[in-house]
């Protein structure tokens, strides 16, 4: 197959399995075309059967500001021509959905087929605005195929949207064989017998980085621990300004976006998402593929990928001091937090292993193209 994927390049979910996703397809001897304008950031290093195009979008005084949307379908037509695309797979509805929509309509009869993935943001915030509702609609409507990342997506864009044709749930996933529950050596960071926290993300206010900041203030009343912040974001700023104000800014390290996820997420002992809404939480899902226990909100998608009291502990938005007893509670019993570590491995083994995922996506592919 010849595929052509669409997707965002900066850090985030989206970007990261839409990378991953097309690192599996070109392993499985598809061929992959890149389309963004910007290397995505997983896509660092080299591998056969996968090819970048980057959108390039010209600046004219007429403009306000660069018309990246039209570029981009522009981009994806010339990719089609020039490669032979089969199948388009964007991430995100808008502006990708409706970027695809326009190259198959200048490309004509036997334009590619395409897939649409909600990933989040597209549904729960910028799909909700008034100025952008219909148009994203649209895009899931004209599209020959919709998948979301959990059920909780598929479910409120179904009642959000009043959308009727069918929308498949595929997961999120992990390639395994990239995570192990072997501990790295974390002394660079840790004192011998410290506790290990860790939060990652693209620090937003929805992703509520004060909180973990609070609740880590907390723990370090009960055990000695540190906190590593991965991530940038908006909130980065108030979050060592908060730190600093608690007295806990010399025990949490802000490390900036890292490729290294696997090997940072194997150095901690809880990882925390005390999140406003998750669609799925792929954070917490890589820090479970490496025997990792969660401590996060009960909020969004996050319930389907980490089983309350048995791989982690889901609380209430906001809960801040439950939060932090929980994960004490997690950091005082060795016995406890290795069962719950086992679990999590576990679970991402049986249901979001890259082997079993990306399978799901190429029966999608094959049911839109017909074969």
């Amino acid at each position: 197959m010849r595929l052509g994927i669409v997707c965002y390049p900066t850090v985030g979910g989206s970007g990261a399995v839409a990378a991953e996703l097309g690192k599996q397809m070109a392993s499985r001897g598809h061929e992959v075309h890149v389309i963004s304008y910007r290397l995505p950031f997983r896509f660092g290093d080299f591998q056969q059967n996968i090819c970048f195009h980057e959108v390039d979008v010209s600046s004219y005084p007429l403009f306000e500001h660069p018309p990246h949307d039209l570029a981009l379908a522009a981009k994806m037509a010339e990719a089609v021509r020039e490669h032979g695309i089969e199948l388009f797979h964007v991430h995100y509805a808008i502006p990708h959905a409706i970027a695809g929509i326009i190259a198959q309509q200048m490309l004509g009869e036997g334009a590619p087929r395409m897939v649409t993935t909600l990933h989040g943001t597209d549904i729960t915030i910028v799909g909700q605005d008034h100025s952008f509702f219909e148009i994203t609609r649209f895009g899931i409507e004209r599209s020959d195929g919709v998948t979301a990342v959990s059920e909780f997506l598929r479910r409120m864009t179904v009642e959000e949207f009043e959308i009727a044709r069918p929308i498949d749930v595929i997961p999120n996933f992990v390639d395994l064989e990239q995570y192990t529950v072997e501990r790295p050596d974390r002394s660079a960071f840790a004192e011998p017998g410290q506790r290990v926290l860790l939060h990652v993300s693209n620090f937003r206010p929805v992703k509520r980085v004060l909180d973990t900041v609070r609740i880590f203030e907390k723990v370090t009343h009960e055990t000695d621990a540190i906190l590593l912040m991965v991530g940038e974001g908006p909130e980065r700023s108030s979050a060592q300004a908060l730190a600093r104000r608690l007295g806990v800014l010399d025990r949490i390290r802000f490390l900036g976006t890292r490729r290294e996820i696997a090997q940072i997420a194997g150095m901690a002992d809880v990882f925390l998402l005390p999140s406003e809404l998750e669609s799925f939480g792929l954070s917490a899902l890589e820090a479970m593929a490496c025997g990792i226990p969660v401590v996060g909100s009960d909020a969004g998608g996050l319930p389907e990928v980490v089983r309350h009291a048995e791989s982690g502990y889901l609380l209430p938005v906001g809960d801040v001091e439950g939060m932090a007893e929980r994960t004490v509670e997690i950091l005082k019993d060795d016995e406890r937090r290795r069962e719950m570590g086992e679990a999590a491995r576990h679970r991402v083994e049986s249901l979001f292993d890259a082997e079993r995922v990306v399978s799901q996506y190429e029966a999608v592919y094959d049911r839109v193209l017909g074969l």
